[in-house]
C-alpha cells in the first residue's frame, strides 16, 4: 500500500478524537478557555445533554477581531510561544488544539469583544472558518456548538443516552466549580436552570455545588512544606459514600487524576475505611510549575512530578492530621474479650451488650476486622432449626441450636436476601407494602443525583417510596417502604442511587441491581438490637427466599458449626 500523507481535515479529526470525547469535553475545554482569558462570570447552556447544543458565554477579556479566523485554526495560541514554556505552564490550556478539534467535529459559532468596543462573530462549518461579521456586543466571549459529532455518524452513534450525557456535564461543572470558587457559574439545560452559584469560599461553595449539609462535616486541610502547599478539605465519616466520584484533586487549580496522591489520602483514614468506601476531599495542591509535567495527556489530567513520593507523604501528613480528631476516639481493638469489662447478658431479650459502646465505639466496630475462627461454612436446612433456642450476639448476629450443632446468621446479609427476593417479585408482579409519613418530607439532591433519581423513580414506587418532583432538584417523599426505618430516608435513596450506578453492570438486569441496592441499604444493620420474636420471624423470612444461604451480593448468609467441630475444639474426640 503506497504511502500517503493525511489531509488537514482528517488530521483534524484525529486529533478531535483526542481531544473531545463527548460534550462534557466540549464543557471542559471551553470553561479552560474562559478562566485563562481571566472570567469572573461563565454561563453553560445545553440542549439534549450537549447532543444538539453546547453553550459558553464568559465576561472575560474576550478575543480581538484580527485573531478570530486564527483562532480556530490548530495549533493556535497565545499563552506559549517558545519550547521553554512548556516546563512553565501556568495556564489551563496551551496546545492550540480544542477550538481546532472542536470545530472539525460540530458547527462552531464564535462571538466576542474587547473591552466592550463592538463585537464580531464567525461561523465554523467541517472546521472552514467563514468570514468575520459585526454582532451585537457580547460581555467577552460566547461559543455557540452545534451538533456535536454531525460529520462523523460513526463516533457519534457512542454518545450515550442525553441524560448520560448531561450527568457528564454536570460533573464537569462541578469540578472548574470548586477549584474557581471565585468565579460565578450558571449551568441551564433544556432551560431549565440547573446550577447558578456566585463567587464564594470554598466552603460555601462545597454547600451550593453539592449538598448543604456537607459544611458541617468538613475537616479542614492546610499545610506548606517548602515550594509545596496543600489545602482544603476532607469529609469526616457522614460523608463516606458506596462508589467513588466525590475526590477532588486539583494541582495548581487543574484538576487532576493521580493514583499516587489518591493513595495518600486513602492511606490517612487507615481502619476508619472499610472495603468498597469512598471518603470526600477537595484538595488544592501548589507546586511551581517546573516541578510538574502536565504536557502528558492531550485531556491534561494525567500529570507527572519530579519528586512525588515527598508529595505522597507530605499530604498524608497533612490529611492525618486533619482526621487525627476522629482517629483519637476509636480504641484500639484485641481479639481477647479482657477489653470488655461488665460484659452482660439478657436471656429474656435473647441478646448481649458492651457497657459504653457510644456512637465513636460503634463506628470503629463496624470498621474493626471479625474473626469467627474455625468455622466452616456449611449449608442447613430450615428443619434443622429449633426456633425455641435463639439469641443475638453484639446485636449482629443470630445464633440458634440446630440438631447437629450451632448455626449462626448474620441478620444485615439475611434481611437483604429477603428483601431483595421481595424487591424482584415486586417488579413482577405487586408493589410493597408503604407507610406513610405523618410529615412528607422534601428532599434536594445534586443535578446528577436528580437526574439518576428520575430515572429509577418508577421503579423505587413499585418497592414502596412515594415520591414526586417538587421543584429543583427536589423530589417530595409522601411514603416510604414499609420495611424500612423512618427517618434516613435522604441517606438510604442517596445510597441506592450510589450502589445502583456503581454495582448494576454486576447483575443480569438494572432491575436486579436495583432491588439489590435497596435491599442492601433498607435492611436491618449491624448493631440493630433485635427481640426475640423478631429474631424468629426474620429466620422464617429466611429459609421462605429461594436461597437463603448467600446474599444478592455473594456473601455467606449462614456459617454451621458441628457438634463434631465443637467436640474437637474442646478436644472431646
Amino acid at each position: 500500500m503506497a504511502i500517503k500523507k493525511l489531509s488537514l481535515d482528517l488530521r483534524n479529526k484525529i486529533a478531535a478524537g483526542e481531544v473531545v470525547e463527548r460534550p462534557a469535553s466540549v464543557v471542559k475545554e471551553l470553561i479552560e478557555n474562559s478562566l485563562d482569558a481571566n472570567a469572573s462570570e461563565i454561563s453553560i447552556v445545553v440542549e439534549k445533554g450537549g447532543h444538539q447544543l453546547v453553550q459558553v458565554s464568559d465576561n472575560g477579556n474576550g478575543i480581538e477581531a484580527d485573531d478570530m479566523r486564527l483562532a480556530v485554526q490548530r495549533f493556535t495560541t497565545s499563552k506559549i510561544a517558545t519550547f521553554e514554556d512548556l516546563f512553565n505552564i501556568n495556564s489551563l490550556g496551551f496546545r492550540g488544539e480544542a477550538l481546532a478539534s472542536i470545530a472539525s467535529v460540530s458547527e462552531i459559532e464564535l462571538a466576542s469583544c474587547v473591552n466592550g468596543n463592538g463585537g464580531y462573530s464567525i461561523k465554523v462549518h467541517d472546521g472552514e472558518a467563514g468570514e468575520l461579521t459585526p454582532s451585537e456586543p457580547v460581555k467577552g466571549t460566547r461559543i455557540n456548538v452545534h451538533n456535536l459529532f454531525y460529520n462523523t455518524p460513526a463516533r457519534k452513534k457512542f454518545l450515550k443516552s442525553q441524560r448520560v450525557e448531561f450527568r457528564q456535564i454536570v460533573q464537569m461543572v462541578r469540578r472548574y466549580g470548586l477549584a474557581y470558587p471565585e468565579v460565578a457559574f450558571k449551568l441551564i439545560h433544556d432551560e431549565k436552570e440547573i446550577i447558578n452559584i456566585q463567587g464564594e469560599t470554598l466552603k460555601d461553595r462545597i454547600d451550593n455545588l453539592l449538598d448543604p449539609t456537607y459544611g458541617s462535616h468538613l475537616l479542614e486541610v492546610n499545610i506548606v512544606k517548602g515550594d509545596f502547599a496543600a489545602s482544603g478539605f476532607v469529609g469526616n465519616l457522614n460523608l463516606l459514600r458506596s462508589r467513588p466520584g466525590e475526590q477532588y484533586i486539583f494541582l495548581n487549580r487543574r484538576f487532576i487524576k493521580h493514583r499516587l496522591l489518591n493513595n495518600a489520602v486513602y492511606g490517612a483514614y487507615q481502619s476508619l475505611l472499610k472495603r468498597g468506601e469512598y471518603p470526600f476531599y477537595v484538595l488544592n495542591l501548589v507546586q511551581p510549575a517546573d516541578q510538574v509535567d502536565v504536557n502528558v495527556h492531550p485531556m491534561k489530567i494525567e500529570v507527572r512530578f519530579k519528586d512525588e513520593w515527598r508529595l505522597f507523604h507530605v499530604l498524608k501528613s497533612a490529611v492525618s492530621e486533619a482526621l487525627q480528631s476522629i482517629l483519637d476516639t476509636i480504641p484500639d481493638f484485641r481479639t481477647d474479650t479482657g477489653m470488655f469489662p461488665g460484659f452482660t447478658s439478657d436471656p429474656q431479650q435473647g441478646s448481649f451488650s458492651i457497657p459504653g459502646a457510644d456512637t465513636h465505639i460503634q463506628q470503629g466496630l463496624a470498621r474493626a476486622k471479625t474473626y469467627v475462627d474455625s468455622l466452616s461454612e456449611k449449608k442447613t436446612s430450615d428443619e434443622d432449626l429449633i426456633s425455641g433456642n435463639i439469641w443475638q450476639i453484639h446485636d449482629k448476629y443470630i445464633v440458634s441450636q440446630i440438631n447437629s450443632g450451632l448455626v449462626i446468621i448474620d441478620q444485615h446479609v439475611a434481611h437483604e436476601r429477603v428483601l431483595f427476593e421481595e424487591a424482584l417479585e415486586a417488579f413482577d408482579v405487586a408493589p410493597l407494602g408503604a407507610q406513610t409519613l405523618l410529615f412528607p418530607e422534601t428532599l434536594e439532591f445534586s443535578a446528577d443525583e436528580f437526574s439518576v433519581l428520575l430515572d429509577i423513580l418508577p421503579s423505587l414506587n413499585r418497592l414502596g417510596f412515594r415520591m414526586k418532583e417538587f421543584g429543583k432538584n427536589t423530589v417530595l417523599v409522601e411514603a416510604i417502604p414499609s420495611e424500612m426505618g423512618w427517618g434516613n430516608e435522604k441517606a438510604v435513596i442517596r445510597e441506592i442511587i450510589d450502589s445502583f450506578l456503581e454495582n448494576k453492570k454486576k447483575y443480569s438486569s438494572w432491575q436486579e441491581g436495583l432491588a439489590a441496592s435497596y435491599a442492601c441499604h433498607a435492611a436491618i444493620k449491624a448493631g440493630d438490637p433485635l427481640t426475640i420474636p423478631e429474631m424468629q420471624a426474620l429466620v422464617n423470612r429466611l429459609f421462605a427466599t429461594k436461597h437463603p444461604y448467600y446474599c444478592p451480593h455473594g456473601r455467606p448468609i449462614i456459617v454451621q458449626l458441628s457438634l463434631d467441630e465443637l467436640d474437637k475444639r474442646f478436644e472431646r474426640s
